[in-house]
């Protein structure tokens, strides 16, 4: 926010006779939207790009277990987020890539993906429990090729 000196009634400037003080400066943009319930988190793959750092910093905090799916044909992969920078991370290299290493994603337009959270998990939960609830999602949403994008 900047200081807008006198004249008031006048709404241009010339640049060179005015001195308009830094008042304030936020730390996150005011057109950012307020934090969404996790529940409700659905990005495009663009968006994961372009992420406000309020939302940035909740998603380095979180684990769990993460739905990408593709509107242009309904397929879908489970994947689970447990390590640096938990699901922050894990989208961060999607955003990157389109495809995050995985062999069934490089074969598709990332363009029509959209990520969700199916669950979050305790910060202090195992590898291995993590891994087993991934599994369990796997199983539950049929993601497991050839009927899903998930090959193991």
């Amino acid at each position: 926010m900047v200081g807008w000196p006198p004249p008031e009634r006048s709404w241009y400037r010339r640049a060179h006779k005015n001195v308009m003080p830094v008042l304030a400066i936020r730390e996150e943009s005011a057109f950012a939207p307020d934090l969404p319930a996790w529940e409700q988190i659905d990005f495009s793959w663009p968006e994961l790009g372009i992420l406000p750092r309020s939302l940035r910093a909740a998603l380095a905090q979180w684990r769990g277990i993460y739905l990408i799916w593709d509107s242009s044909d309904g397929m879908a992969y489970v994947g689970s987020a447990y390590g640096v920078d938990n699901i922050l991370g894990r989208w961060t290299g999607y955003a990157a890539t389109g495809h995050g290493g995985n062999k069934l994603l490089k074969q598709r337009d990332p363009s029509s993906f959209r990520f969700s959270i199916l669950q979050r998990v305790s910060p202090d939960l195992d590898d291995a429990e993590v891994i087993a609830l991934e599994n369990s999602w796997k199983a539950r949403l049929h993601t497991r090729a050839p009927h899903g994008l998930n090959e193991n």
